[in-house]
């Protein structure tokens, strides 16, 4: 589905919601903060249709303390700016209870200080760089412990990967996750010359040179591979030029962080077979959970060809677990449910449960996929078992000491074990 159809989507179902179902004031509104134009529309409008949809459903079981969920939508249109302001018009002006957003990590900083300041709840549903943990922050993407550094571990010890491109568009996700990925390559004995890093704008489309500079870098006689943070519209010229130069995934594999079944709707797939995805959740999963949850997601859109991704499975799991934690504290203020979420346990999509730590991550599968010709991803590997999301990186030398665990007597989200204190304010 083009993202024009998407948008026009969007706009009708939240002038239904908002108009129709919803004419009772009495109603507890839940903010979403996803971009449905610009650079990240690509991927964000998916996350707005899911919590629209995960709303219209809890409704139908009865809402939520005896009242309907009221979806408020806000377009921060990729502007991360932008992001801060809609935050605050939501939470101040439109006295949402929660809110659901934000997919790039810029967008995420953004808002932090408003949240913090406003003493709201903000679920964020995106992998990201780790390296943070806030008190009104819960993260039920993955953390690099979840997802980068599983991946490379699959490249190095399945695929013999010797020789590492690290290509991120320019901005704080991919460069912090870069900066981890290097320390740990190093401490597994690669050398520095073996390690390629390159960085583009948002939006980047000329993609020649680099991927020529690519090819150049794995014709050295050893196994090269592309982890790549390269985040939105940019990677569609992006496997695009790969396709053109011939770059297959036997020669030069590439395992995305950032792309799942959403952005390979819009592409040709047929040079991008075999290429790869670490994710923690693929549509192609069999499970009954799964099933249920597809039929639900194409119904509700209208779309027998919608397909699902990672992060809206991430939605889905912090969504039912605000809903969890809301029903055990009796109330929807801040401090109740943000104390009621930690060990809230739900299920995911994959066929196991997730559960909130005390450092507001959560545990999670680690798959990696492979790239078919319909678009649809087989995992050709995963996990024995759930990882638990951890906020700050045993491979930086500032963050290992670091732990964040938000119940008493810790209460802090950047503790440091050597000296027993709390970097930063106590929360």
């Amino acid at each position: 589905m083009k993202i024009r159809n998407k948008i026009a989507l969007t706009l009708s179902l939240t002038t239904f919601l908002s108009t129709s179902l919803f004419a009772d004031e009495d109603t507890i509104k839940v903010g979403v903060l996803h971009s449905l134009s610009g650079t990240m529309a690509i991927s964000e409008t998916t996350l707005k249709d899911g919590m629209l949809m995960l709303i219209e459903e809890q409704n139908k079981k009865g809402g939520l303390l005896g009242k309907q969920l009221e979806a408020v939508v806000v377009d921060p249109a990729s502007d991360w700016p932008l992001f801060a302001e809609k935050a605050r018009e939501l939470i101040e002006g439109e006295q949402v209870d929660a809110v659901f957003g934000c997919w790039t990590s810029v967008s995420r900083k953004s808002v932090l200080p408003v949240f913090e300041e406003l003493n709201s709840i903000l679920f964020y549903p995106v992998q990201y760089e780790g390296e943070e943990s806030q008190r009104n922050v819960f993260y039920t993407g993955a953390a690099p412990n979840q997802q980068a550094i599983p991946a490379v571990d699959y490249l190095m010890d399945e695929e013999s990967v010797e020789r590492w491109v690290l290509a991120g568009t320019d901005y704080v996700y991919p460069r912090t996750t870069n900066k981890i990925l290097e320390a740990y390559l190093i401490s597994k004995g690669v050398a520095a010359e073996d390690i390629m890093i390159n960085y583009t704008p948002f939006g980047h489309s000329d993609w020649q040179t680099i991927v020529s500079d690519i090819k150049a870098f794995g014709s050295e006689g050893k196994k090269t591979a592309v982890v790549s943070t390269i985040n939105g519209d940019a990677n569609v010229p992006f496997y695009k030029e790969l396709g053109n130069q011939g770059v297959e995934a036997t020669d030069i594999p590439v395992v995305a962080f950032s792309v799942g079944e959403e952005e390979l709707a819009g592409l040709d797939t047929e040079p991008l077979v075999g290429h790869l995805a670490a994710w923690n959740y693929f549509m192609s999963v069999e499970s009954p959970t799964n099933e249920e949850f597809i039929k639900t997601w194409q119904e509700f859109t209208g779309d027998a060809e919608r397909v699902t991704n990672d992060p809206l499975e991430a939605s889905y799991i912090g969504f039912n677990m605000w809903v969890k934690a809301v029903e055990a504290a009796g109330t929807t203020d801040t401090d109740a449910v943000i104390d009621a979420l930690v060990g809230v346990e739900v299920p995911n999509l994959t066929g196991g449960t997730s559960v909130m730590l005390k450092n507001h991550h959560i545990t999670k599968p680690v798959l990696v996929g492979e790239i078919q010709d319909d678009g649809q991803l087989d995992v050709v590997w995963e996990t024995d078992g759930l990882v638990e999301g951890d906020a700050w990186s045993d491979y930086l030398a500032e963050s290992k000491p670091l732990i964040s665990d938000w119940t008493d007597p810790v209460n802090c989200g950047n503790f440091n074990t050597e000296t027993n204190t709390c970097i930063g304010a106590e929360q």
